[in-house]
């Protein structure tokens, strides 16, 4: 038998059910032990061949990714930033989940580093092919040393989004309750958001820069100064427009999304070329009228 011991118990009790499970149809001629008393699970050396020893890597690996990384990540948030909140931690493991899945690309640069999946395999690959009895904590303290302080830095990066998230949802509701006070000046504009952003009238006329600024209430950049800019948000804040219709080939830039949070079911999102079939449309069906 070759032992890997534990520092806790719980850690132990996971192991060993996390290998049952995995090896489960080697279990009838070899079973694999626990000893809840000393913490150690107990792997009968009939493993260690050359058949089965890639499985018993692997499920190892598995333990590590999938029981493990959420352990130390918890444990890095609660000690080293004082996040005990259970709810606070989903949130923050969800963004390092999220990039680690490929859906954050924005955030992948900052999360480069120590490739997770070459040292962890590399690591177990070595105290496997040992066979010997190993204490995991110590595996983990030494031999993972460099995976662990990834994981620290990968907390710290995404503590900050987190944060950054959570002064943009105040950010939302603010401004929501500025808008919800006010009355609309517009029953609807368009909005172009390409290259440049440029808003049009309900007669498709350029509203220029001018007139824009001098829709803005002044209150909105007294009270929220941190929180507009009085390019964008600022006078579509003071219009207010029942309806945007925002017309962009790009509906996941930040300021789409922000704009589309903002005034949630009061926009329209199209492609740009639907606003130039719209304008043209709109000007030979109102030709006399514009002459």
């Amino acid at each position: 038998m070759i032992e890997i011991i534990f520092q806790k118990k719980q850690d132990a009790w996971n192991l060993y059910q996390h290998l049952v499970a995995r090896l489960a149809s080697w279990q009838e001629t070899n079973s694999i032990l626990l000893n809840e008393d000393r913490n150690r699970v107990l792997i009968p050396e009939e493993f260690y061949k050359k058949e089965t020893l890639p499985l018993l890597k692997k499920s190892v690996y598995e333990f590590i990714l999938k029981v493990k990384r959420d352990d130390w990540l918890r444990a890095i948030l609660a000690e080293s930033y004082f996040y005990c909140d259970s709810e606070e931690q989903d949130h923050i493991l969800d963004i390092i989940y999220s990039v680690i899945e490929g859906n954050r690309k924005e955030l992948v640069p900052f999360m480069e580093g120590v490739e997770e999946q070459g040292i962890i395999q590399s690591c177990i690959n070595e105290i496997f092919n040992e066979k010997v009895s190993f204490s995991f904590d110590s595996f983990v303290m030494f031999r993972l040393k460099a995976y662990t302080e990834q994981l620290s830095k990968w907390v710290e990066i995404a503590i900050d989004e987190y944060k950054m998230e959570q002064e943009y949802q105040v950010f939302l509701h603010t401004l929501r309750g500025f808008l919800d006070d006010r009355k609309p000046q517009m029953s609807h504009l368009y909005l172009v958001i390409d290259e440049n952003m440029v808003f049009y009238n309900q007669q498709f006329a350029e509203m220029k820069r001018s007139e824009l600024f001098r829709s803005i209430d002044r209150k909105l950049l007294v009270n929220h100064p941190v929180y507009v800019d009085s390019g964008t948000i600022a006078p579509l804040l003071s219009i207010a427009p029942e309806t945007i219709y925002l017309y962009t080939d790009d509906p996941h830039q930040p300021l789409v999304r922000t704009i589309i949070n903002l005034f949630e079911e009061r926009v329209k999102v199209n492609p740009i070329t639907a606003f130039q079939d719209e304008r043209a449309n709109f000007f030979k069906e109102n030709r006399e009228n514009i002459q």
